[in-house]
């Protein structure tokens, strides 16, 4: 995928989706919930080729009235039906994780309410140690999992479609999907227990290839089909890497709206990977397919291959000013402009800023030490002294030698907008 390649010590996604696509078409695979058609169009784009043999606990209760718990004062948020965009101007003095008052809240449906002392972790499949030819089923309850050994880390979440606006706005190309500026991402210090750990206690089996989380949130429905539960696979060699079932969110228990009781956490991907309010998740000997890895969460388009790319996995590269779209600045008086970048590639090491519209460029003081899986925040000074409209121009660089480009690669859901937004303010 354009200006995402994935460091060398990662496990290549493009041929892991390649070759579960052959075993699909091989019938080693399930794909629940996938048209046929669907999956046809996804092996034609593979290459693969061959004869084509074919052969959960309930939803919680969804909140009554509206779709979100918390309150979403205008100041600090802007609504996009059942989702809520953080305001970067609220995050300016913050500090680096983002409360969980101002955390974006990207929901398919409605935040569920749900027990902790009902709630239940079922680990089930073919992937788990069995008898001969049956699948095992593990559970664990909410104490069950706060008396195993935690972890905390440091990660952003964000939803593939942040920045999407972008192509419209400076682009001039029609996507679909939430029109997300770029406030759909946050940074929380995660605790919970890694999902390694749970995997191996429950019985992981030599043969398990793929990891799939499913949430409590009520069924989505889409074009009039319903898709089931939202879930979307892991390639095990992922899942025993980092990814972490929490519970805590910046010392907290997590909120309603970012997965009480526990969620998935899978550091520096694409937020559907991060399954709020997860109830249960296959351990399977096959590999899985999901709409949430096929339908959606692929680039389409003229730039990528005629049946999509491969799911998406790591984020793109990003900056944000800490400052309101349209703001005004007296000029010749001196300002602190402020800002975050990040990247899922590795840290971020460099900003550089233009307070001219792309005219000059300078560096701009890393308020961070820079770390993976998170953003570094930045500043830079500046004296406006001609009146009138500008562009702020913010322009990052990660350690495995990503640049923001000036224009994205355009896909037809507005998935990983990365180029450089231009920031538009006035000198008074």
């Amino acid at each position: 995928m354009p200006s995402s390649a994935v460091p060398s010590s990662r496990p290549d996604e493009t041929a892991y989706d390649r070759r579960r696509l052959r075993q699909w078409l091989a019938g080693e695979a399930r794909a629940d919930g996938v048209s046929r058609r669907r999956m046809l169009t996804l092996l034609a784009a593979a290459g693969a080729a061959g004869a084509l043999p074919l052969s959960a606990p309930a939803p919680a209760r969804a909140a009554d009235g509206d779709t979100i718990v918390k309150p979403l004062p205008p100041e600090a948020f802007v609504r996009h039906g059942t989702n809520a965009e953080t305001r970067w101007e609220a995050l300016r003095g913050t500090g680096h994780h983002t409360p969980n008052d101002l955390f974006f809240v990207r929901n398919h449906t409605a935040t569920p309410r749900i027990d902790a002392d009902d709630w239940r972790l079922r680990l089930w499949g073919s992937g788990l140690r069995g008898g001969p030819g049956e699948d095992r089923a593990v559970e664990f309850g909410y104490d069950d999992l706060r008396r195993l050994p935690s972890v905390t880390r440091t990660a952003f979440v964000e939803c593939a479609g942040n920045g999407r606006s972008g192509y419209a706005t400076q682009q001039g190309e029609t996507v679909s999907g939430t029109p997300w500026t770029l406030g759909a991402i946050g940074v929380a210090r995660w605790r919970g227990v890694p999902l390694a750990a749970v995997l191996r206690r429950a019985g992981l089996s030599p043969y398990a290839v793929d990891v799939q989380p499913r949430g409590l949130d009520a069924e989505y429905v889409s074009g009039g089909e319903n898709l089931g539960r939202v879930r979307r696979p892991l390639p095990l060699a992922k899942a025993l890497d980092d990814v972490v079932l929490a519970y805590e969110m910046n010392g907290e228990p997590l909120p309603p709206d970012h997965g009480y009781p526990v969620r998935v956490l899978v550091p520096s991907w694409v937020g559907i990977a991060s399954i709020k309010w997860v109830g249960d998740i296959e351990v399977s000997a096959q590999p899985l397919f999901s709409p949430w890895n096929t339908t959606f969460y692929r680039l389409f388009g003229p730039a990528h291959p005629e049946g999509g790319s491969a799911p998406l996995t790591r984020q793109t590269l990003k900056s944000a000013f800490e400052l309101a779209s349209g703001a005004t600045f007296p000029a010749g008086r001196r300002q602190v402009l402020t800002g975050r970048s990040w990247s899922g590639a590795g840290p971020v090491a460099r900003v550089d800023v233009s307070t001219d519209g792309g005219s000059s460029w300078r560096p701009a003081r890393l308020l961070d030490r820079p770390r993976p899986d998170t953003w570094t925040r930045w500043s830079v000074t500046w004296k406006p002294r001609t009146r009138g409209a500008t562009r702020l121009l913010a322009r990052a660089t990660d350690t495995a030698g990503r640049t923001q480009p000036d224009v994205s690669a355009f896909n037809t859901q507005g998935y990983l907008f990365d180029a450089v937004v231009r920031h538009e303010v006035t000198v008074v």
